[in-house]
């Protein structure tokens, strides 16, 4: 099995630690090709900013996703997501959807720890898209500017871990997700200092992508993720243009 990890961001140190966390959780056997972002910003706060996102992972999967047999969009919001399902017959898979679809599977209620105030709007508009506002006890985010994105953990570990334990003891969370790629790994690390289990949309994002491929369900012909119609196109890359028309790679 092959998967295509595309981190949205264009951070090369964000793009190692999602790497090392899904390389980690992949089964024997899977290989994990990661890319990064082209264009873009340094992480994605904003709705904007995941328009832009979203545009340059679809280049990317027009480019190397075509042989793989799922991908998995790594920033959390998961830009393009609904668009980029329609590119290819193959699984794609958002890191927040995974990481809700996980979070759902165990407990009543879950809250989101968030690297920024900025972000949240976007957050609690992801999970209302996905149906689950009702299952949302709380979003709460770090407070201070970041030094880094690629040092968020080093930085805010002890904050995040205080954040987790308040959502639970003040917000009735059963579940913590512990959003972002820049984040990716952290869970693993900090499991035994939080009460209730917590979920990293990166492991979640391949292992949900690995069991979808394993179900193999087919492709999409109808419905919201059907390829879109053929049409005349303008200003495109060749590959994206090519995979629009499921045409072979130029």
């Amino acid at each position: 099995m092959q998967l295509l990890v595309v981190n949205p961001n264009i951070s090369e140190p964000v793009t190692d630690l999602v790497a090392a966390e899904a390389r980690r959780v992949a089964s024997p056997g899977t290989e994990v090709v990661v890319r990064t972002a082209a264009s873009g910003v340094a992480y994605i706060e904003t709705p904007l900013e995941a328009v832009l996102a979203g545009a340059a992972v679809a280049e990317v999967l027009a480019a190397d996703g075509r042989t793989a047999d799922a991908v998995v969009v790594a920033a959390f919001g998961d830009p393009g997501l609904p668009g980029l399902k329609e590119l290819l017959d193959v699984p794609v898979v958002g890191i927040t959807e995974a990481a809700l679809a996980t979070a759902s599977l165990l407990g009543a209620r879950f809250s989101i720890i968030a690297i920024s105030e900025r972000i949240t709007a976007w957050y609690r508009d992801c999970v209302e898209r996905h149906g689950l506002a009702g299952r949302l006890a709380s979003i709460r985010s770090l407070r201070d500017p970041l030094r880094g994105i690629g040092t968020v953990q080093e930085d805010f570990g002890p904050e995040l871990v205080r954040l987790a334990n308040e959502v639970v003891s003040r917000d009735g969370a059963d579940v913590v997700v512990l959003a972002g790629a820049p984040l990716a790994g952290l869970a693993r690390a900090v499991a035994d200092r939080i009460p209730v289990p917590v979920v990293d949309g990166v492991s979640a994002g391949v292992a949900q992508a690995e069991a979808l491929v394993r179900l193999a369900p087919g492709a999409a012909r109808a419905g919201s993720a059907a390829p879109p119609p053929r049409k005349d196109t303008a200003g495109l890359s060749p590959a994206l243009r090519a995979a629009l028309r499921r045409e072979p790679r130029p």
